[in-house]
């Protein structure tokens, strides 16, 4: 088994998940079996309870995991499915061995970061590579090299090269080459202090990939070269891009693929990215354009959304269309803001999934005026419980219907806790998380848009729409066209007169991929073109 590992330096932000997912897409095309694996030093076990302004999106998986963004580009980039395993963190290591020495499993032995903790590190990431099969585990360390918190990842890292050997390791460092002054001259030293900080803890990098606004010059990169002690060939420039899908073919470029190759001695055909090409040349290209907005309340930190950014891409290159998405605050619909005035210029509205009660009048206002107005809508998760609060207030006159997350003594509770979730005080893991079954009804927008009676989605959430409530909001033509097996779950709702207005109760966006987007945005997207 071979194994890559991709470290940072200097600042966090450069790309490293964009950079692991390229190098995983290259060795893929090459016809290898690559499993990702991505460390973060957070003593945090997992993603689940980190609030999106702090770390970006939680990404799910179909086991339920709750983990970082950058395990969404991995799937995105490679088309895989990964489990939790796949994120290994802090906690999750720290955790495990307390455990064994509860247990007494260390029989009497001092409890040390060395070797129990690097032993542990080291298990966890050799145990994702045997389950798998994988001819190579692609190892993103989070973080930049420095960190406290990273320390005990690095040092077992040091140590693995030790039981692999040279031929089985290799080392990727990504760093940035700032451009300062009036000249533009790139600028070296932050890459020089960085490898120089990799290499006390006893890493030398074979690859620098050096993050900049533009290619690295020759004499950059033989600077780079002769100061790090990395042949000049190994030098790879990450310049900025019209798209981050356009790195694959920019590494490819440079012999990235090669380098590899030779180190690793790996035995594969050339790399094939004829098909990601065309994919970048359709989405590079577009020959239409709508704007749609997200009304939501992570507005000032694109990273919370995401996968809704991405599975957009992906319907772009597949529909030849320029998508422009704008992030609308909901808070200031709530202070007397016409929603009107400020959404009537979209093709196209979506309210993502969240948590807590901020901003959700203002976007249920925004789900009136998108009922009203007959404006393509896409209501998800939390989008899903705020249209049928909406519907439930405006068509069955049901004032100040709410969801008991938001009004605990709300007269009338069309949304509230699952069943399951009523005694549960530990919040980490423990909502409705990972891949369900759904049931979709013949005849409905929902099956016209899968093509099929089944779909399996990703979730989660803890509360759902009453069963009390649905004949009513049936009656009033409201339609439930989705269910879980039981059919106790409501899973898709959509209304008949109008347009476009579906709503899931799971997040489609999480298993939207490259060349094949997620059916639900597809046809939102193909509606907000008006060629539905």
């Amino acid at each position: 088994m071979k194994y890559i590992v991709v470290t940072g330096g200097v600042l966090s932000g450069l790309g490293k998940g964009i950079t692991t997912s390229s190098i995983g897409k290259i060795l893929i095309s090459a016809g290898l079996k690559v499993i990702p694996i991505k460390i973060d030093p957070y003593i945090n076990c997992d993603a689940g309870t980190m609030n999106p302004y702090q770390h970006g999106e939680v990404f799910v998986l179909n086991d339920g995991g709750e983990v970082d963004l950058d395990l969404g580009n991995y799937e995105r980039f490679m088309d895989i499915d990964m489990n939790k395993d796949n994120n290994i963190t802090t906690g999750k290591v720290y955790l495990n061995v307390i455990e064994r020495e509860r247990k007494g499993e260390y029989l009497g032995e001092t409890v040390q970061i060395i070797p129990h903790i690097t032993s542990e590190i080291k298990s966890l990431i050799k145990k994702v590579g045997t389950k798998s099969g994988a001819d190579i585990i692609l190892i993103e360390v989070g973080g930049t090299v420095g960190d406290i918190e990273s320390m005990p990842f690095l040092e077992a890292l040091r140590e693995l090269k030790l039981e692999v050997g040279e031929d089985n390791i290799l080392f990727i460092h990504t760093t940035l080459v700032p451009v300062v002054g009036p000249v533009g001259e790139q600028k070296t030293k932050p890459t020089q202090h960085s490898v120089k900080e990799l290499r006390s803890i006893g890493i030398t990098p074979n690859i620098i990939i050096a993050r900049g606004s533009s290619e690295l010059t020759e004499n950059t990169k033989k600077k780079i070269s002769l100061f790090c002690e990395v042949p000049v060939n190994n030098i790879i420039s990450a310049p900025d891009l019209k798209t981050v899908y356009e790195l694959p073919l920019v590494f490819q470029k440079q012999n990235l693929y090669e380098i590899i190759k030779n180190k690793l001695r790996l035995v594969s055909s050339e790399p094939n990215l004829q098909e990601w090409y065309k994919f970048v040349e359709r989405l590079n290209s577009p020959k239409n354009e709508i704007r749609i907005a997200m009304v939501g309340k992570y507005s000032a930190l694109k990273d919370s959304y995401i996968s809704y950014s991405e599975a957009l891409n992906h319907c772009s290159a597949e529909t030849s269309t320029k998508i422009i998405v704008d992030m609308i605050s909901a808070e200031q619909f709530e202070k007397g803001k016409d929603p009107a005035t400020i959404l009537e210029k979209y093709d196209g509205i979506i309210i993502p999934g969240g948590f807590g009660n901020r901003g959700i009048e203002g976007k249920i206002k925004a789900i009136t005026y998108a009922r009203e107005s007959k404006k393509p809508f896409l209501g998800v998760c939390l989008g899903f419980q705020l249209a049928v609060i909406e519907y439930s207030r405006n068509l069955l006159k049901l004032d100040n219907a709410n969801s008991t997350e938001f009004n605990e003594s709300t007269p009338y509770p069309v949304v509230t806790l699952l069943p399951e979730q009523k005694n549960v005080s530990i919040k980490g893991a423990s909502m409705r998380l990972g891949s369900s079954k759904v049931l979709i009804k013949e005849g409905t927008k929902a099956h016209e848009i899968y093509s099929s009676n089944v779909c399996y989605e990703r979730h989660r959430h803890r509360y759902e729409i009453n069963p009390d409530y649905i004949p009513q909001l049936e009656e009033k033509g409201f339609i439930f066209s989705g269910t879980d097996e039981e059919k106790i779950r409501m899973e898709i709702a959509e209304l008949k007169n109008h347009p476009f207005f579906i709503c899931t109760q799971f997040h489609p966006e999480l298993k939207s991929r490259v060349m094949k987007p997620a059916p639900v945005l597809y046809s939102f997207v193909k509606a907000c073109l008006k060629k539905e």
